[in-house]
């Protein structure tokens, strides 16, 4: 079992009294006994209480996999799933084939509306685990705890990284913390520049908390300054001001200073005990026994395998759902598409037998080759197959940065060199037995695809789709971009989804974004 899952099991009977409702955005966790009164008959109570705010992020809620936080499905709303549905399937490579309810939206990057239930899921998870944070800093500030600056930063830095996935994928909010806690009139809306100020302050002050090292699955110093170096990555993006030599000095800290390496075998890196992996910087985790649900790495893998041609036990399974699957834009990367002639390893991480290369219905589970990068098998010993993933999910890990560091250098971002990019480059492809490049092909859109090539179903395409400006219009097409089937142009309005109504009717300082 891995540890903090060990925790927060043990925390369970205790955290029913920081659960609140998100009817709407000014949520109110109950609080029935007193963070002393707790430490009286737990000591390690507030440990237990921390790691159900890193849960929050993989878990629907405290009672397995069919309770939830917040009053929306158990399987379908969990951040994680979120992330991978907002970020994977509205991009070029994943596509989703059950279509209910607004997935198609998503799927197909058209219709989009403020009604869609997956921009609400992901919306109520950011406004659920925010206060959850903003209540603990408030306790934590009242009571003498050893190592309270260290959890102080930790709760700051999950606090910050909700709010990143607010800026990324909503582009405003409203801006709850501690000093605001419990207001009684709704909360005025503050735009996209205000909310980066605000993160860029908290993980700065996160950073000088937080240990160098911690706990696998607990944030480090390395942990804020690689969420710092994104949100500065996409800084132009968000406020209109390049920050890439800000970036650049954050991802440089995060290589330099932080203790990872690559992973020798990529596939090691999503396997069953890729807590093994020294490459993975800040993982959400999963255990198939003691932190089942269906919206951790559950939903990718259970979601990419399909009893109609596959066999589920090769990867650690029981279920199949038959949902996900790559389309070109992806393993048409690798060699031309010829993946079976590739050298590869990443190329041959796609299920092509009895599936078409080309994905003429994305309705259709054979259409399009399905993603077996994520296992529920371990890489380093046997494994029984399971029902849900145990699994970790990577958020953050070291080739991420490399190639962050290459973006940054071709950008020309102060004190990123070149020569040092080709070799970071040239590292993560290696690892994979791809062939080196050379210094002249390190471009803008050859960092783009080798990000691709490495990240996807990680939950960073949308947003570098739009960081490269691909993602809207019509310069770069995929398919069913706009729902058609070779792809069309879609208008810059989809660069942000629609605030949900849900929050709109809650609050009458919330306005819609431009375009819906």
């Amino acid at each position: 079992m891995k540890k903090i899952t060990a925790i927060f099991l043990l925390i369970v009977p205790l955290v029913v009294f920081i659960q609140g409702c998100t009817k709407d955005l000014d949520t109110e966790p109950r609080v029935e006994l007193t963070l002393d009164e707790l430490l009286n008959q737990d000591p390690q109570a507030v440990n237990g209480i921390l790691s159900r705010l890193y849960a929050s992020f993989a878990l629907s809620g405290p009672d397995g996999p069919g309770s939830s936080d917040i009053d929306d499905d158990a399987g379908e709303s969990p951040f994680l799933r979120g992330i991978v549905n907002l970020q994977d399937f509205t991009a070029d490579a994943m596509k989703n084939r059950w279509g209910d309810d607004g997935l198609d939206q998503l799927t197909t990057t058209s219709n989009w509306d403020e009604n869609n239930k997956f921009f609400r899921y992901l919306y109520n998870r950011i406004y659920y685990t925010i206060p959850q944070a903003n209540n603990l800093l408030l306790v934590l500030g009242a009571v003498d705890l050893e190592g309270k600056d260290g959890i102080q930063g930790e709760v700051r830095f999950i606090r910050a990284l909700a709010y990143y996935y607010l800026i990324d994928c909503f582009g405003k909010g409203v801006l709850a913390t501690e000093e605001n806690y419990g207001a009684s009139d709704p909360l005025p809306e503050v735009d996209r520049q205000t909310l980066f100020a605000y993160v860029e302050s908290e993980l700065l002050a996160a950073e000088e908390l937080l240990p160098d090292t911690n706990e696998y699955g607990r944030a480090n110093k390395t942990v804020a300054r690689m969420l710092l170096a994104k949100l500065y990555m996409n800084a132009a993006v968000y406020t209109g001001t390049q920050r890439f030599d800000d970036a650049a000095t954050y991802v440089t800290k995060v290589i330099d200073q932080g203790s990872y390496s690559l992973d020798p075998d990529f596939v090691a890196i999503f396997s069953g005990d890729n807590n093994l992996s020294n490459e993975i910087i800040f993982p959400l985790i999963a255990d198939a026994q003691t932190s089942q649900s269906y919206g951790n790495t559950t939903y990718i893998v259970n979601g990419s395998l399909g009893t109609e041609t596959m066999t589920l036990s090769d990867y650690g399974a029981e279920e199949g759902w038959s949902g996900h699957r790559s389309t070109k834009a992806w393993y048409g990367l690798f060699n031309d598409g010829d993946l079976a002639n590739s050298t590869d390893v990443r190329a041959s991480l796609f299920w092509t037998e009895g599936h078409s290369y080309e994905m003429t219905d994305y309705k259709k589970w054979t259409d399009g080759y399905p993603a077996i990068k994520f296992r529920n098998t371990n890489f380093y010993s046997a494994s029984n197959p399971t029902s849900f993933s145990s699994t970790d999910f990577p958020l953050f890990r070291l080739a991420d940065a490399y190639l962050m560091y290459a973006e940054c250098a071709i950008r020309g971002a102060a004190g990123a060199s070149m020569s040092t990019a080709l070799g970071y480059v040239n590292a993560v492809r290696t690892r994979s037995n791809a062939s080196t490049v050379a210094q002249a092909d390190l471009t803008l859109d050859f960092i783009l695809d080798e990000r691709a090539r490495e990240l996807n179903f990680e939950g960073h395409r949308r947003s570098d789709l739009i960081r490269f400006g691909k993602f809207t219009g019509g310069d770069y097409l995929w398919p069913w971009k706009g729902n058609t089937l070779n792809g069309t142009s879609i208008p810059d309005t989809y660069n942000l989804f629609p605030i949900p109504l849900t929050a709109l009717e809650a609050n009458e300082n919330l306005t819609q974004n431009p375009g819906y």
